[in-house]
């Protein structure tokens, strides 16, 4: 092998023993290795007895290493110096001095000389004295951390150990002072924020943090990679995770306290393009207080929740999506059931809060095959007068939890659903028989969070209100909107509350739950015995001044019968034209018969309709309903694309169809409850866990809607996908792109042979 740096040899081998060199190549092996970093590693000689020989033999001056000059460490791009491993010394208007352990490197001289536009003139220095002198001079981990630290105040941090463990910290970098602190210095003002999460989010040129206040992101600080990825490190060296693993998810928990009060952290890896992303969720006990008075809700809303909480026995659940508060509702719900007398068993997954005395917590550990099913088997031996679940996951848990809610135990648990009517559906997509459901629940909470206005700041709105919910405010209503000032940190906004759907169970509510309603006939009879919609909850604090309008309308959807060219109404279709042209964009004013308006269309970068739909479409005779071919049959289109399902949605209407619509699996099923389509016409490309295949797979195992026709459509017209959909029960396949004529074919003759 040779050395990078092999015109050396001639030079310090009259210093070296005889051989020595060639003992250097033979255990280097094939790596391209320094040789003077060799010789001074070895201790074969010293960095000023080669810088002597070589400045003696060469006539070549020695650099003094002092003070850097600013001028010359801006002017030279640090991806230069690392490259050619020089050191900036001192720049004038005609000339660049650097130190270089390499002054024959005619490269570096060129690069160095076009990059700034000067005579470089090439001193020697040690290769090792250059490269801990430009770590300091263009920013390693510990420069970069105490810029970061510079704007945030001293706090005592400390880590917790709930027990001893033998997880020691393997990476020397992530142990130092500097990243130590920025860590620390991280959680304090987090949790001093009131973050419920902290996001560590690598990018490209650096890491990113984030903190989520009040259910909303915000970055806070961009670190530099050189800290950022030791800084991920002692993240996992505090929760105890595998800090060389870093192609798997972990998951781990830490307890540190800051500013002597305890606070939980549950931690959450993922490995994505440009490193590890951690997800810290901020577990404070302190800051919550654990009592359904202290969530917001309305006065009749907690004496709803307060009456299913005297139930001796079957189950209560609470639904939402992920992050909505349910843990929180449960928790508190507990506190309100709970004393000397009562037995109270939990098994979560994780536990996030202690709760103290009389309450037993459990932990689920499926590595150690203790699952929800398992735990719950288990609990029911233990005497238990209420058992919380953490999550209803799947058919077994959900089949013990209401065996035990039969037998005498008051069961609260958690699922994820939009409403507390579709909580029904999701038991029996889960394989619950109708009656026992039916039998066993005693009511479902469904909630949302919403964000408070900030007192401070908070301004009377002069803005109009939207068209489509004029109807819900009271004339002469006064309405607020989000200003912003120091003490909400600029949002507007500081704090959260709940608004909640309550469904108690009653005689009219278990005949159509045991006779296998859809989840529409449920919220029909659940409203006329008085259950407020997630929106009416909502509005009751937007009139009260407790928040926006805005707000309302992010965290909830407007009623069903009122949204814009939703289920029940065909919009007037504006014209529409094909092959390679743009559909006409509708009017923005009402129509004539009342309706609100289609909203336009915006144009989507990359779609070409075109591709889509190849011929002009033969419209019919409008004011002759018997004339066109749906004659009021309902379609469910199931699109993620919205350009390409509002183009398609036209097409069908025109027909005479009616059009429902979703853009993903789990709202595809939910629509099916809604809507009851005669057909779907079914994407295989959709968003989230839950694509074409599974939809189709959970439509045709289900009695209710196995034999609902459905048409797939697919870019993937490979005969293998081809059989794949056709053995999971499709009734025909469409590959993109389709033509217009031919699609409306299809549809007849699938709704023919079904009738048939």
């Amino acid at each position: 092998m040779t050395f990078n740096d092999e015109w050396l040899v001639a030079t310090v081998q009259v210093l070296l023993p005889e051989g020595a060199i060639e003992t250097v190549r033979r255990e280097a092996g094939t790596a391209t290795v320094s040789l003077w970093e060799q010789l001074v590693q070895r201790r074969l000689a010293t960095d000023d007895q080669i810088l002597t020989a070589i400045a003696k033999r060469f006539r070549l001056p020695v650099a003094e290493i002092g003070p850097y000059d600013s001028r010359a460490r801006e002017n030279l791009p640090e991806n230069l110096v690392r490259r050619f491993n020089v050191l900036p010394l001192r720049m004038t208007d005609s000339f660049l001095e650097v130190a270089t352990a390499n002054p024959f490197d005619i490269d570096a001289e060129k690069m160095l000389a076009f990059a700034t536009g000067r005579e470089v003139r090439m001193l020697l220095a040690s290769p090792m004295k250059i490269h801990e002198r430009v770590e300091q001079l263009y920013g390693g981990a510990e420069e970069a951390v105490h810029k970061i630290l510079g704007g945030l105040e001293d706090a005592d941090v400390q880590q917790l150990e709930d027990e001893p463990s033998d997880v020691a910290a393997s990476a020397e970098e992530a142990s130092t002072a500097p990243i130590v602190r920025l860590v620390d210095m991280m959680l304090a003002d987090g949790i001093s924020s009131r973050a419920s999460d902290v996001h560590v989010e690598p990018v490209e040129g650096g890491v990113v943090v984030r903190y989520r206040i009040d259910g909303v992101l915000r970055q806070v600080m961009k670190i530099p990679r050189s800290a950022g990825v030791p800084l991920i490190s002692r993240i996992k060296i505090m929760s105890g995770l595998d800090i060389a693993d870093r192609r798997r998810p972990q998951d781990g928990r830490a307890r540190v306290s800051v500013n002597g009060s305890p606070v939980d952290l549950r931690i959450s890896t993922l490995p994505a393009t440009h490193g590890e992303k951690v997800v810290i969720r901020v577990l404070n006990q302190r800051a919550t207080v654990l009592s359904l008075d202290s969530l917001g809700m309305s006065e009749d809303e907690r004496e709803q929740i307060g009456k299913l909480l005297s139930n001796k026995e079957g189950i209560i659940l609470v639904t939402g999506p992920t992050g909505s508060g349910k843990t929180t509702t449960l928790y508190s719900a507990l506190r309100m059931v709970q004393s000397e007398g009562v037995n109270i068993v939990t098994v979560e997954d994780p536990v996030e809060f202690r709760l103290g005395e009389n309450i037993v917590q459990v932990q689920v550990n499926e590595k150690a095959g203790l699952t929800f099913a398992t735990a719950l088997r288990s609990i029911l031996r233990q005497d238990p007068d209420v058992v919380l679940v953490g999550e209803i996951r799947d058919h077994e848990t959900a089949q013990i939890a209401v065996q035990a809610s039969l037998t005498g135990h008051l069961v609260l648990s958690t699922l994820h659903t939009n409403d507390a009517p579709h909580a029904v559906t999701r038991l029996v997509d889960m394989g619950m028989e109708t009656y026992k459901i039916a039998t066993a629940l005693r009511g479902v909470i469904a909630q949302r969070l919403m964000r408070r206005l900030c007192p401070i700041c908070r301004q009377e709105s002069r803005d109009g209100v939207p068209t489509r919910i004029k109807r819900y405010i009271p004339e002469g209503a006064t309405l607020y909107r989000s200003v912003g000032c120091p003490e909400c940190a600029m949002t507007g906004y500081r704090g959260r509350f709940s608004i909640v759907e309550v469904l108690t169970m009653n005689p009219e509510l278990e005949r159509r739950i045991g006779a296998g309603a859809t989840a529409d006939k449920i919220a029909e009879a659940a409203r006329h015995t008085g259950m407020k919609s997630l929106w009416e909850s909502g509005l009751v604090h937007v009139l009260n001044g407790e928040t926006t309008l805005e707000e309302l309308l992010r965290v909830t959807d407007v009623p069903h019968d009122d949204r814009a060219g939703g289920f029940g109404r065909v919009p007037t279709p504006a014209p529409f034209r094909v092959s390679g042209q743009q559909p006409a964009i509708p009017s923005a004013e009402p129509s004539s018969n009342g309706t609100a308006p289609l909203a336009p269309l915006a144009p989507v970068k990359g779609v070409d309709l075109s591709f889509e739909l190849l011929e002009e479409v033969i419209t019919p005779v409008l004011d002759d309903p018997t004339g066109r071919p749906g004659k009021g049959r309902c379609v469910l289109l199931v699109e993620d694309e919205d350009q390409l399902r509002r183009v398609m949605k036209d097409l069908l209407e025109r027909e005479g169809y009616k059009v429902a619509e979703a853009r993903d699996g789990a709202q595809a099923l939910d629509e099916v409850d809604r809507s009851a389509p005669d057909l779907i016409m079914l994407d295989l490309n959709l968003p989230g866990t839950l694509d074409g295949y599974g939809v189709l797979q959970r439509l045709r195992s289900r009695s209710s809607t196995s034999d609902i026709p459905v048409i797939v459509l697919t870019a993937k017209g490979d005969e293998d996908n081809e059989v794949r959909v056709f053995q999971l029960g499709a009734d025909d396949f469409l590959t993109k792109p389709f033509r217009a004529r031919a699609l409306s074919a299809r549809l007849e003759a699938v709704l023919g042979r079904r009738r048939v």
